[in-house]
């Protein structure tokens, strides 16, 4: 069975671009269409490495003055996670499902600290090596059944919390988002083509929406424009190459999973703020389907947000986080 799919790599170039073949040719005629589908055979386990890693600012006094003066009081950090997870067909249902075994092989978080600050507790992301979870994918790449997904994400979203005791539950950071962003999106760029029957045209674009996977609670999406802007030849087999440009959204749907339930705080420096304001994200992707073998290779996804943040007190300042993100995902051989 083939099921549908679509991939992300980076606008800011990608070395693999160049390496599958600085002249290659163009595949498709003018107007011409392309259907682009993965193929699970029911042997073949697809295992890709993912990495989410982002560059923190904070910047507690962004005002005008400050900035003329040499503002000395912002603060850096960054923070990364990287997991090998793979992709088995346990069931292919002549109808057009396919349930999918996804194993997180293995998770490495890692987290910049402070000098003399004592070590985080071990991130609630890294208890997710060694599980696993199903999916039921649909022919045009929509997953049908997350249940197994979410079940896992609300048990990994305990492991957050500190030991219960006698004060409010408090919360230690953790990268859960960035598995969510991972892992809930896989086929994103095909489920959202509004025609899929019809194919896509070279030039063709089309709408969705992204999860923002950030340090601090906050619920937040992107806008993610695709376009099919050429295919290629390479050895590996044809590519289709996807761009995707990211900007503010409004809103995040409600049907996206939430880890965490009820009232807590959270510890460091983004539990002390409040009234977190998305002010700007702008991005881009890139992403490479390989339409012989029908499955994704890789993909690239990079943006820059910027956050307005309320520190409560008597000098009631207004700080300012920016956070470069970069999430990448890359077939391994078996």
């Amino acid at each position: 069975m083939r099921i549908a799919l679509t991939i992300i790599v980076t606008a800011l170039g990608l070395s693999v671009l160049a390496g599958c073949n600085s002249a290659a040719e163009k595949e498709l005629a003018a107007g011409e269409r392309v259907f682009l589908t993965v193929d699970f055979k029911a042997s073949q386990t697809l295992r890709y490495r993912f990495v989410s890693s982002r560059d923190i600012e904070l910047d507690w006094d962004p005002t005008e003055s400050a900035s003329k003066q040499g503002n000395n009081k912002i603060s850096k950090s960054s923070e990364s996670m990287e997991m090998v997870v793979a992709y088995t067909p346990i069931e292919v249902d002549p109808y057009g499902l396919a349930t999918i075994k996804a194993t997180c092989e293995s998770v490495k978080v890692s987290r910049s600290s402070p000098p003399g600050r004592r070590p985080v507790r071990k991130d609630a992301a890294a208890y997710l090596a060694g599980k696993t979870f199903t999916l039921t994918v649909g022919s045009a790449g929509e997953i049908e059944d997350y249940s197994q997904l979410d079940k896992l994400l609300r048990e990994i979203g305990k492991k957050a919390f500190r030991p219960k005791g006698k004060g409010p539950r408090v919360k230690e950071p953790d990268m859960i988002g960035d598995f969510v962003a991972t892992q809930w999106f896989l086929w994103d760029s095909v489920s959202s083509v509004k025609k899929p029957a019809e194919g896509l045209r070279v030039g063709q674009s089309w709408e969705s929406k992204l999860s923002v996977p950030t340090p601090m609670v906050m619920r937040q999406a992107r806008n993610v424009t695709y376009t099919l802007d050429e295919v290629r030849r390479a050895d590996m087999g044809r590519l289709a190459v996807i761009r995707s440009s990211y900007s503010p959204a409004e809103s995040a749907p409600n049907s996206w999973p939430i880890p965490y339930s009820g009232k807590f705080l959270m510890s460091g420096k983004f539990g002390f703020l409040r009234g977190y304001k998305l002010l700007d994200l702008q991005g881009r992707g890139e992403e490479l389907f390989n339409i012989d073998a029908g499955r994704t290779e890789q993909y690239n996804q990079q943006y820059r947000m910027r956050i307005q943040a309320y520190l409560p007190g008597p000098l009631g300042a207004n700080p300012q986080i920016t956070i470069r993100q970069n999430l990448t995902m890359q077939l391994l051989e078996n």
